[in-house]
Formats: C-alpha cells, sequence, structure tokens
C-alpha cells in the first residue's frame, strides 16, 4: 500500500496533514468540553448565589430577632455563619475554576491555530490568524481549597 500525499510524511520531519486535522479536531472536542464545564460551574454557581441572598436574609432575620430577644441562643446564628462560610469557600472554588477552564482553553485553541497553521499554510487571503496561547503559564496558584485561603477577584 502506498502513502497518499495526504498521510505520508513530509521531508523535514513535519506533521502528514490527516494527522494534523485529526489532533486539530481533538483539541477543538477539548475546548468544547471545557465550554460545557465552564456553563455547568456558571449554573452551579447562580444556584449558590442564590442560597448566599437566602442565607442572609435568614442571618438579618436572625440578627433583629437577637436585638430584641437577647435571650436567644447565639448557637443558630453561629451555625448559620459557619454555613456561609463554606459558600463563600465555593464560590471561590468557582472563581478559580473559571479561571483555569479559560486559560486552558485559549491555550488549547492556540495550539489548535499553530496546528492549522503549520500543516495547512495560509488562508486565500496569504496570511493565517494564529491566536497567542496566554501570557501567563497559569492564572491560578492554588490547589487546594481552605476556608479563607482564596480571595475572589
Amino acid at each position: 500500500m502506498t502513502d497518499s500525499p495526504l498521510t505520508e510524511t513530509p521531508v523535514g520531519g513535519t506533521l502528514p496533514l490527516l494527522a494534523a486535522a485529526d489532533l486539530q479536531d481533538d483539541l477543538m472536542t477539548a475546548t468544547n468540553d471545557l465550554e460545557r464545564l465552564q456553563r455547568l460551574l456558571g449554573d452551579a454557581s447562580d444556584a449558590l448565589l442564590g442560597h448566599f441572598y437566602g442565607a442572609s436574609g435568614q442571618l438579618n432575620h436572625l440578627l433583629h430577632a437577637m436585638a430584641q430577644h437577647p435571650e436567644l441562643n447565639t448557637r443558630e446564628l453561629h451555625d448559620a455563619m459557619q454555613h456561609l462560610a463554606g459558600a463563600i469557600t465555593a464560590m471561590q472554588f468557582q472563581d478559580m475554576a473559571s479561571q483555569l477552564i479559560n486559560h486552558t482553553s485559549l491555550r488549547l485553541r492556540s495550539c489548535a491555530d499553530r496546528l492549522a497553521a503549520e500543516a495547512m499554510g495560509d488562508d486565500e487571503d496569504g496570511e493565517t490568524v494564529v491566536a497567542g496561547p496566554p501570557l501567563r503559564p497559569n492564572p491560578v496558584t492554588q490547589d487546594e481549597m481552605d476556608a479563607g485561603s482564596i480571595e475572589l477577584f
């Protein structure tokens, strides 16, 4: 079986055109998956934000009740504050995950663009647009989640 011009490796060791196209498709599929994950995180964040507002309202109610009735147990207020602190940590996780997803998507798109430009050459205008990779190697330096250990931007 002989290699066709689309599958044989050109002189100089560059990637065959079909292999480059398959790799580009895989990179774009990964980017699309990351975008879907970003939407899921956004939906979870919206739900969490709704719970924030509910908890805030409940805490205000407890504070007013405690001002009028100082004999009330402060344990309920403390428990509500603990739940709110946990929700804040979850929002911080969403922010960090969102930054990582955006960064990785940009890097994958840049790789796919470079691959297409190298394998297929310039477009009909004579210029291939290649998005550059992100300038920073990693937008998030955190690698663990502790309450209060991450600041929202």
